[in-house]
């Protein structure tokens, strides 16, 4: 019944400058939501919704819109995501240094412990959810992905 997002935002104010990488990353995972993805607000009629993304009081908000007007404003505490999103981060550091330098076997093996924090850290984002925002696995991966950029620090 039409649940899904039609437009993500990302708020300015809670985003410091990013690397070419990160931001290539943000926009693919952007893309990535607005082509497919599952997303409904419990106790929701219907959809589409737009989605702005920030970061208010040291929690995470999801101000959702629905047909333009004020839909939903869920605040979590970013608490339960703070280490997977900084284990997350230093594995990427690093396997963006490795993709130069290492052999290809370390390249491997440094992309299957970024994917593997990437799934726990949806995985996570989807339990904290939970009986508010219904979202299928794909969808809480591309946003944890846009959640790890917000809380990139200069």
């Amino acid at each position: 019944m039409n649940f899904h997002l039609s437009a993500i935002t990302l708020d300015q104010a809670s985003m410091v400058a990013l690397s070419t990488a990160i931001a290539q990353e943000r926009e693919v995972a952007v893309l990535d939501l607005l082509d497919a993805n599952s997303f409904r607000v419990e106790g929701s009629d219907h959809g589409p919704y737009e989605l702005t993304l920030g970061v208010e009081d040291g929690r995470l908000l999801f101000d959702i819109k629905r047909e333009g007007q004020a839909h939903a404003r869920i605040l979590l505490s970013l608490a339960p995501l703070r280490s997977l999103i900084r284990d997350y981060w230093l594995v990427c550091e690093n396997y963006y240094k490795a993709i130069r330098t290492a052999t290809p076997q370390q390249v491997e093996a440094l992309d299957a412990g970024r994917k593997a924090l990437h799934d726990e850290g949806a995985t996570e984002l989807r339990q904290r959810l939970q009986g508010r925002i219904e979202t299928d696995f794909e969808t809480a991966r591309r946003l944890y992905t846009l959640i790890c950029v917000l809380q990139l620090r200069a």
